[in-house]
């Protein structure tokens, strides 16, 4: 089931996060830029203010946050800021159903173009976006060690 976020989510959402990134940041990265305290609670803090917005959407298994996702206009662009699943539950389904509810979410907002970085070295999170029809930006094809894709929301279906 995909529901919005609620502030009770935000101890889950917290862990799998953290969870998810040290996935595909560990031996790529020093454990202390996504594994310290300051991480963590920096992270629960963005958690927090996104859940706030309502622009914070989770799926749920067996009464358990499984995968949450994120979004929100940066610099007047729309931008999928966050989509994590929990890693024991990868390629059931759930990131896609997330992915699915986003782009409702984008179709209602009448949202026609969405953007997002993803790690260069995380290969299955680029694989997962490219099988929901990702591409890389032709104008900003990176930010630093990420790689920038762009989506084209399709019209809702009548």
């Amino acid at each position: 089931m995909i529901r919005p976020a609620t502030p009770a989510d935000l101890d889950a959402i917290a862990d799998l996060h953290a969870a998810a990134r040290a996935s595909y940041y560990r031996g790529h990265i020093p454990d202390e830029a996504f594994d310290s305290p300051a991480e963590h609670a920096r992270t629960r803090a963005g958690w927090a203010a996104a859940i706030e917005r309502g622009a914070v959407l989770c799926a749920e298994q067996d009464g358990t946050v499984a995968g949450v996702a994120a979004f929100r206009e940066v610099d007047t662009v729309m931008t999928l800021t966050q989509l994590h699943v929990d890693p024991g539950l990868w390629r059931v389904g759930i990131g896609a159903a997330l992915h699915s509810a986003c782009v409702g979410a984008w179709q209602c907002a009448g949202v026609d173009s969405v953007r997002l970085e993803v790690f260069e070295h995380n290969t299955r999170a680029q694989s997962f976006y490219a099988r929901q029809g990702w591409l890389p930006d032709r104008d900003e094809p990176r930010a630093g060690d990420h790689l920038v894709l762009r989506f084209t929301v399709p019209p809702a279906a009548e």
